[in-house]
């Protein structure tokens, strides 16, 4: 299993549309990330500082990814 990468949200939200995500809506400081192809949607909360390792997990698992799939599209 890779190791998580230490991101801040606008960088999971960019590997999220290198991954084929969309921007669906947002709702205050909620974006939420839509694939049509896979039939999901991903939430990433637009906080300072980075993502904690449980949200990026609950995040990955949203989008129907593997930590080595989400990790292959992060820069």
């Amino acid at each position: 299993m890779s190791k998580l990468p230490v991101l801040r949200p606008r960088e999971v939200i960019s590997t999220l549309k290198r991954a084929g995500f969309y921007e669906d809506h947002r709702k205050g400081s909620h974006v939420a990330m839509r694939n049509d192809d896979k039939h999901c949607s991903a939430v990433v909360a637009v906080h300072p500082g980075t993502v904690p390792k449980g949200t990026l997990k609950s995040i990955i698992r949203q989008a129907k990814m593997t930590v080595e799939e989400f990790c292959s599209f992060s820069k």
